[in-house]
């Protein structure tokens, strides 16, 4: 470290590989001073002008504004605001073409000043040194401040970057033709670019502060020397005169000797790198408590009449700039947002400017020629000679064209600066600059596609997980869980275990061990299956009942079908079952006549009886009164079967004979006279019969 610092400032340069010597082209702006532009008609403030997500609205419609208001508010990470660059009326806020190839529309707001310029008020702050770390980083962040020299990175994420820094660059090369607007910033401000890189210091401390400038601009170098005397810990370093010795990993390797990671970023080797205008700006910010609203733009080419650098509010339309310096434009007149090298043609000049453009170049067809037809690769390697980066051009080509992607990023694609080198020094005019940048669009297509679809699939996953388990929580609830067992319980399993195995010992016993373990065994299979099943049983008996009662109910009605269908076709002999019943019921009732005949005149005699025999007489009277009941019982029971059976069976015989149908009549009339004769006659039995009882229950 001591021995780089020492090289250092002795002034040594190191190389870094290709480059290009185009011609410069720079005295065309850089001899007058900088000059401000009358105000526009209209201002067009892109909202978005950073590397970053855009800050929330603050303004509507009609609203009047002040010079140096907050337009919006940052509202995420590496979002910086925009502000009013002169006072007036908010005309609208719409989509507007935006600065880029496509010039695709982009939400701006749209004011039309009202001549007057008045500012909001300001914060000053006259000692920088008396504020905190966040206090700056704050300042920094609200004045909504991003890299001025292209990329539009936010300035507060540098700047208050966890990583220790070594060496603090300030990028003033300025390499690319024709621009010369940190030239003349840096020989006409360099009092206050000084201020701004003190600043950074204050807020990295680095070990050293080296200042980048080419070797063509002596008048930014001498001044730039005058500024920093008084500051050992910058040092203003000239370098050679090489296309792009202005980018970033490119001016790294010249003043320090260090190679930035493929992957990395200079933090990761302890270098920050910053541009002069943005330094500018800082100190503005925080000396002046200005936003950054305006900055110096070149307006060069062969076709303006009064080219030069001019301080231009942002938003205000490129036309605008064109029109005060002299623009005659010549037949399909091309307009270049930036410099012939990495700059862009722009689609129409009804854009505003932002704070990343630092040129405006309008040339005629002799100083930029239209490019010829593109022809075949003749494999020359003139642009891998040329590359700043070491990569290999022609082959990064070739799998751009066949959208072989997996190889473009083994081949680094992602390192090419895009500077157009190897597209200056192709012989067959290929456009390779433009391949890389159609194809790294792409890339970054396909990498967020597949990080949706990945975040898409855990969303699924996270779903069918989260499913599952309530399926399982569902099917777990119905489950019967085992009732687990006390102390006694156990002790009684235990003594019933005991007592199997003393009779296993005997041998007599075998098969009621077996029946024994058998009936353990599906008790046991019966407990799992209640743990597993719900419990059913219920359900199970009744739907049984169910069949059986249907079982039942079926056979019944086959009976019955098959009684009617072999009904007897001979009258007679159901006449005859109907008289033997008749007969049955009569020798019953005298039965039990005579059974009270004898109980009553026992009693009736004078001489005394033997208690012993009345018992047992009483006792027979009982059991023949019994006897009698119930053979009177069934005879009710069997008459209306027979009754049934005679009334089904004129049905079955309509065929037959007049005389049998007389004779079937006559008996189902003498039969109903029989039937209440004996219901008179058993009614009678069964009161003597409770008498009878009764006068025995007495003797005895």
């Amino acid at each position: 470290m001591d021995k780089l610092l020492e090289q250092i400032k002795k002034g040594t340069v190191w190389a870094f590989p290709g480059g290009i010597h185009p011609p410069q082209q720079k005295s065309l702006s850089n001899s007058a001073s900088i000059t401000r532009l009358p105000l526009p008609d209209k201002l067009i403030v892109a909202l978005k002008q950073h590397i970053g997500a855009n800050g929330k609205l603050l303004v509507e419609k009609g609203q009047h504004v002040l010079k140096g208001q907050p337009l919006t508010a940052p509202a995420a990470n590496w979002s910086v605001p925009v502000h009013a660059p002169s006072s007036g009326v908010v005309t609208d806020i719409a989509p507007m073409p935006s600065a880029h190839p496509s010039a695709l529309p982009e939400l701006s707001v749209i004011i039309e000043p009202d001549g007057k310029d008045e500012w909001v008020a300001l914060n000053k702050n006259k000692n920088p040194a008396e504020l905190s770390h966040d206090e700056l980083i704050n300042i920094i962040h609200q004045a909504g401040i991003s890299g001025m020299g292209g990329a539009g990175f936010p300035t507060y994420v540098k700047a208050d970057t966890k990583q220790p820094i070594e060496f603090l660059i300030v990028n003033a090369v300025e390499c690319e033709p024709y621009i010369t607007a940190d030239d003349v910033l840096m020989r006409e401000h360099a009092k206050e670019v000084i201020q701004g890189i003190e600043i950074m210091q204050q807020l990295l401390n680095p070990t050293l502060c080296i200042v980048g400038i080419e070797d063509n601009k002596p008048e930014a170098i001498a001044a730039m020397k005058q500024a920093a005397e008084h500051n050992s810990k910058i040092i203003i370093q000239t370098v050679p005169t090489i296309y792009p010795s202005g980018g970033e990993k490119q001016l790294i390797k010249l003043l320090t000797n260090r190679e930035v990671p493929s992957i990395g970023i200079p933090a990761d080797i302890g270098i920050l790198v910053h541009n002069t205008g943005t330094l500018f700006a800082v100190q503005q910010a925080v000396y002046e408590g200005k936003p950054l609203i305006e900055r110096i733009v070149t307006v060069t080419g062969n076709t303006i009449h009064k080219p030069g650098n001019v301080w231009a509010l942002l938003g205000t339309e490129i036309k605008h700039l064109l029109d005060c310096q002299g623009f005659s434009p010549v037949p399909q007149q091309s307009v270049v947002m930036g410099g012939p090298m990495m700059g862009f043609t722009l689609p129409t000049v009804r854009i505003g400017i932002v704070k990343t453009t630092n040129c405006i170049l309008a040339p005629d067809h002799k100083e930029l020629a239209e490019p010829g037809p593109e022809k075949a690769c003749i494999r020359c390697s003139a642009c891998a000679d040329a590359c700043p980066a070491s990569l290999l051009p022609q082959q990064l080509q070739w799998f751009a064209k066949s959208k072989e992607y997996d190889k473009l990023q083994e081949h680094n694609l992602f390192d090419c600066i895009e500077c157009g080198a190897c597209a200056y020094v192709c012989p067959s005019e290929i456009p390779l600059v433009q391949y890389y940048r159609i194809a790294k669009v792409e890339i970054k297509e396909q990498q967020a596609d597949k990080i949706k679809a990945d975040r898409a699939k855990e969303r699924f996953d996270a779903r069918k997980e989260r499913l599952d388990r309530e399926q399982e929580e569902r099917q777990n609830r119905h489950k019967r869980k085992p009732a687990a067992k006390s102390a006694d319980e156990k002790q009684k399993v235990a003594e019933a275990l005991a007592r199997v195995k003393n009779k296993s010992d005997n041998g007599d016993e075998k098969s009621a061990v077996a029946a024994a373990i058998a009936r353990a065994k599906a008790k046991k299979l019966g407990d799992q299956s209640a743990e597993l099943e719900p419990d059913n049983s219920e359900v199970a008996k009744e739907r049984a009942l169910r069949k059986e009662q249907a079982r039942k109910y079926k056979e019944q009605k086959s009976q019955t079908d098959e009684s009617a269908d072999t009904a007897p076709v001979d009258d007679k002999k159901s006449a005859v079952a109907a008289a033997i019943a008749r007969a049955k019921a009569k020798k019953a009732a005298q039965a039990l006549d005579n059974a009270e005949q004898a109980a009553s005149e026992e009693p009736q005699t004078d001489a005394p009886v033997d208690d012993k025999k009345a018992a047992v007489a009483a006792a027979i009277a009982r059991a023949k009164a019994k006897k009698a009941a119930k053979a009177l019982d069934v005879t009710e029971q069997t008459q209306p079967q027979e009754l049934q059976v005679d009334s089904a069976a004129p049905k079955s015989a309509e065929s037959n004979t007049d005389d049998s149908s007389v004779l079937i009549n006559a008996d189902k009339s003498k039969s109903a006279d029989d039937k209440k004769k004996a219901a008179v006659a058993a009614a009678i039995a069964r009161a003597k019969a409770k008498k009878l009882q009764k006068e025995g229950n007495n003797q005895s």
